[in-house]
């Protein structure tokens, strides 16, 4: 069932950890992908030369300016011939306490914080939404964290983005039903990326695993395996679903 051949697939935040992981998942079943990047030129285009497949593309792009969000859209429309699936996975944590942060600081991390996870995902929604209107389908799946619901005291900007964009993607879900197009959540707890590793190996390392009963964190391809089930055939009535990933090191009912 996770066929996708011929599917021309988005990811924003696609050349490193778990956008990586993504796009090498659509790519490994047929997908024709396109990643987006801020400043990992590198990095994106030796993912995309190593993906199988072909008509693969990358994307520099700051997906927070409007202008930039729509010119990625409809670039990725025209190289590909046409848009069935996007993934919303750039994002960016700070940490910024309110016991020990400047006012300055404060302030830049929300700011920064928001426009990247909430407002960049947002831009990508609607100029994507509207072209999908158009062809009456399309799936958008949006890269939230568990920290949208347990919080976030060190990152609280970080915390009320993952909210937000659960919110936007239940919102949206509801007014892209009917015309045929899908919005879902994957909410990660952590992830064991390359921007990971130096913290995991510290000795807070220990004590992340054992949030989980599994005494591990996730792993990136379990990831794309939750993003690719929601976008698969036959999952439509899933959408609005918010799928929680985290190894029930936090669970909810």
């Amino acid at each position: 069932m996770m066929e996708f051949k011929k599917k021309k697939v988005l990811i924003t935040g696609g050349s490193r950890g778990i956008g990586k992981a993504i796009a090498q998942g659509y790519a490994s079943h047929g997908a024709e992908v396109a990643i987006t990047f801020r400043k990992e030129n590198k990095l994106a285009e030796e993912l995309i030369k190593s993906l199988p497949g072909s008509n693969h593309i990358s994307i520099q792009s700051d997906i927070t300016d409007e202008g930039e969000a729509e010119a990625t859209v409809l670039e990725v429309i025209e190289k590909l011939g046409s848009l069935d699936i996007v993934v919303n996975n750039a994002g960016m944590f700070i940490d910024h306490p309110i016991l020990e942060a400047g006012f300055d600081d404060w302030q830049n991390a929300w700011q920064s914080t928001i426009a990247t996870n909430l407002i960049g995902p947002a831009n990508i929604c609607y100029h994507a939404a509207k072209y999908m209107i158009t062809k009456k389908r399309g799936k958008i799946v949006n890269i939230s964290s568990r920290g949208a619901n347990r919080g976030e005291p060190k990152a609280p900007a970080y915390g009320a983005s993952k909210a937000g964009l659960n919110s936007m993607s239940q919102s949206l879900a509801i007014a892209l039903a009917p015309h045929n197009i899908f919005v879902g959540v994957v909410a990660p707890g952590f992830v064991e990326t390359d921007m990971a590793i130096s913290l995991l190996s510290s000795e807070q390392g220990e004590a992340i695993k054992k949030q989980s009963p599994m005494n591990r964190v996730g792993r990136p391809d379990e990831i794309a395996k939750a993003v690719m089930m929601l976008t698969m055939e036959g999952m439509d009535y899933a959408t609005g679903a918010i799928v929680d990933l985290n190894g029930a090191s936090y669970l909810r009912s």
